[in-house]
Parts: structure tokens; sequence; C-alpha cells
């Protein structure tokens, strides 16, 4: 048995692993595509190209619904992938939306393939029920199990247990991928809770250099943060993704609102200008069930914390239009969030082309920003004076530029740490992915420490040492 990775071998995107149980059958877990400078290593063809077998894989396991795990599945299918693609029941309802988004950006318009595609999808996915083991496969040579357990992530987000039991041998093994995982106090969702044991663990790196700062403050240093820009009569932007983030910000902000003692805020406008983030809200409205403890306490007092009166959607362009020209010349004080969350395309751009050069505005980041992202040069030149590049355009960059850490939706360092030692029986091997190079060593060096301290035998490896061995360009699979 061997662990292979077609993305995120040393890189934050495109994650998709390959659980090589024998020869002729393997687990997928994810199919992401690249982004950011992931994807500038090879054209955007070649780099979501699916070149590994596909004949093999008895099932495909979704973590979550983000596009860096899920982008490649057209790619996957037209390789000749038949199997079924097993994820949460949140996550089954929130994945066609992803997909038909991504069909129309990079693929076509054309609604009737689009809806064919999306007919396909829903006939292979098979919604599971959190901490329940599936049977994958159960014959004379193998039974394989997987079981999904909640991730904090995102809705739905879950990280995969995989039971595997060759039966010649008798050998059985215990193996975890992470996906990624949420932190400890994020809005509408509970913290993960690691595992009773592992024998191999495939671990998320994103901020595996870091800490968070202290997250049961961050709302006080969001509203810090929007009162700064109101004072100046300007409208705060938010560059945030459509499935996650986005309903994270509309729970706090209607926090902040209900508070609030001021008649400024109690009239503040938070607009969404994206038509998928209005329907992932929907759905996420739907999903109440998987809400956390807080959130239906919330609901029994009779507030509405995705659904409230100063919230408003921009549907249709020609309202984006109108949008963005009412608040750059009116200076009436309002929220704006609008995807994407890297300002690597979507509405937001168009906000921040209208806007960064006018000092009454602010750009709030409360995601990570990858490297060779829009959204990476605005949060590391504007504080500077300095300019980014939109649309082939150079804009000087005015407008002040926040960053509130606490809204991450990864888990920090520390909270990586925990998910490893709190395991009643820790891995013999971890396995690190999704994360840059200097935040791989730097988790590395951490669990190295934490098992000599517990006098505990582990063995740490980094994906890009365990590529798919294709003869091909090493960095497809590890941008």
């Amino acid at each position: 048995m061997k662990i292979l990775h077609h993305g995120a071998a040393s890189g934050v995107t495109g994650s998709c692993h390959r659980l090589q149980i024998a020869p002729g059958r393997a687990l997928l877990i994810d199919c992401g595509i690249f982004q950011g400078q992931d994807a500038e290593r090879l054209d955007s063809l070649e780099q979501h190209q699916v070149r590994f077998p596909v004949e093999d894989v008895l099932a495909l396991v979704v973590t979550h619904v983000h596009i860096d795990h899920i982008g490649r599945l057209p790619y996957l299918l037209a390789a000749g992938y038949t199997g079924p693609i097993l994820c949460s029941v949140p996550s089954a309802r929130l994945l066609p939306l992803v997909i038909e988004d991504a069909l129309k950006v990079g693929f076509t318009r054309d609604r009737a393939l689009i809806e064919r595609f999306l007919a396909e999808v829903q006939g292979r996915l098979v919604a599971l029920d959190y901490k329940t083991w599936h049977t994958v496969l159960d014959d004379e040579r193998h039974r394989v199990r997987v079981k999904l357990q909640r991730a904090g992530h995102i809705l739905g987000s879950a990280y995969v247990e995989v039971d595997t039991l060759d039966k010649s041998s008798g050998k059985q093994q215990r193996t975890i991928f992470s996906g990624d995982l949420g932190a400890p106090h994020a809005p509408l969702l509970p913290a993960p809770q690691p595992p009773y044991r592992a024998d191999v663990l495939v671990l998320e790196s994103t901020y595996g250099d870091r800490l968070h700062e202290d997250r049961r403050h961050r709302r006080e240093r969001l509203k810090a943060a929007i009162d700064r820009a109101l004072a100046n009569g300007g409208t705060v932007i938010v560059p945030a993704f459509s499935v996650g983030r986005t309903q994270e910000l509309l729970y706090e902000l209607e926090g902040l609102i209900h508070n609030a003692q001021s008649e400024r805020w109690r009239e503040l406008e938070i607009i969404v200008d994206s038509p998928l983030a209005a329907r992932f809200t929907e759905v996420y409205r739907e999903l109440k069930p998987w809400w956390d403890a807080e959130a239906h306490q919330r609901l029994r007092s009779g507030r509405h914390p995705l659904s409230f009166e100063n919230l408003y959607t921009v549907e249709g362009h020609e309202a984006h239009e109108r949008t963005i020209e009412y608040l750059a010349d009116s200076g009436r004080p309002a929220v704006v969030i609008a995807a994407s969350g890297m300002a690597s395309g979507g509405r937001v751009v168009n906000y921040l082309k209208r806007m960064l050069g006018d000092e009454r505005h602010c750009v709030l980041f409360t995601g990570y920003q990858a490297q060779g992202t829009p959204g990476r040069d605005i949060q590391r030149f504007g504080p500077k004076g300095g300019w980014v590049v939109l649309d082939g355009q150079r804009i000087d960059i005015r407008a002040r530029i926040e960053t509130v850490n606490g809204y991450s939706a990864h888990a920090d360092q520390h909270d990586l740490l925990n998910f490893v030692r709190r395991m009643r029986h820790p891995p013999r091997e971890v396995r690190l992915v999704h994360g840059d190079a200097h935040a791989q060593a730097a988790l590395k060096a951490k669990l190295l420490e934490w098992a000599e301290g517990a006098r505990h035998e582990l063995s740490v490896t980094l994906g890009a040492d365990h590529l798919y061995d294709e003869k091909l360009p090493e960095t497809a699979y590890a941008p």
C-alpha cells in the first residue's frame, strides 16, 4: 500500500491524493484545480489534465467543495472515471452548485451540456452521514471502508478515515486524510475532534508555520476595521469565497448589527454581490441541522443569522455595475462581500479597479492569500502605497488595506499539532501536504519535537517526496 499525490504535494491548491491499496485498487481523495502561483507553472490546459490512471479508482472521496479540492472533477470524468463520488450530506447539496459555476467559467455556457453533466455528477453522488462506516469494497482479497468526520472548515467539510484489510495477510491499516481542518470558534461550525487512532495521517499544513490571532476577539477586530472605514465615508470591500467565508462573515455581521449601539451600524448596508454566494447562503439556511450549538441558540431566540434586514443581494450584471457606481460616488457606508476570495477573478475585481485608488475606501482581507494572486499583492504592497495589476491594468493602491487573520478557515500550527497529539493512538507516519515549503518544514520540526518529548516513534515526510511517478513534469503534481 502506498500514497501518491497528483496535486498539493508542495503547494496549497490542487489537492488530489491516491491511496493505492494494491495493484488495480485505489481510492482518490479530492481532485481540485491549481490556483495562484501553483497554477502559473503550467498553462491553463496542462495544469488540469488528468494524466494518472482512473480505471483502478474504486471511489472518489470529497473532503469538501472548495474548487481547489473538486475543480478537476469534469476532467476526471472526461478521463473515464465511472465510480461513485462519496461526500457528506451537506457537501452533496453544495457540490453541484460549485461544479455548475466551474463549468460556466471554464468550459461552456451551453445550458444543455451543463445540465447533462450535472445529471451525471448527481447520479454518482453518495451522501454519507458523519461518524458512520461505509463499505467501498468487501471481497475475497480486501475490505475497504471509509468514515467521514467533521473537519470544521466549511459546512459539510470532513476528514476521511480509511480502514483497509488485506485478507490474505490479515494486515489492517487506518489511514486518515485530513482534507482542510478548521480552527476552533468558527462561526456556524463545531471544531474538529481528532480521531481515536491512525496508522498513517496525510495532514494539511497551510498554516503549519504560524499561529492565528486570538479568534475569540476577532469580532471586535472586524468591527474596528469597519469603523475606521466608515469614519472615512467609504465602502469596505471584502473579497470572500462564495461558500464558507461569505456565510461566516454574514453570521458575524448580523451579530454586530444586532448588538449595535450606534445608528450608523444599525443602518449599515451589507451587500452580497455574488449570485453564487447568494445561492450557497440559501442552501446554508436549509442545512441548519449541521450548524453548531451557538447558531441554533440564535435561531431559538428569533434571530436569522444568514437572513437579516440589512442584508442585500446583487443579482444581474447591470445591478452590479450600478452598485459599484453608487457606492463609489455617494460615499454611503456599506460592506460589500464579493468573490473571489483571493481577488483573482469575479465581481470583486470590478470593485477593486474602481475603488482601490480612493483613500476613502477599505479592502478587508479575512482569508489566506496565496502567492501569485492579486489578493496577496494588495495585502503585501497596499500598506506601502504600492500597486497591483488587475485585468492587465496597473492600479495604484490608496485605499486602506486591513487584514483580520482570526477568520482563517484553516487550523494553525497549534491546532494541527493538537489534531495529532490528542489522538488516543497517534500515527506512526505523518505525510505533510497542502502547504508551502516553509510551512511544511516548520510543522515537521514541531511534530518531531513533540514525538521526541512524548517518546512516540514517528516518521514525518513531505508530499513532494511521494509524487505520482509517471515520467511527467514534476510541476504538474507539485506546484
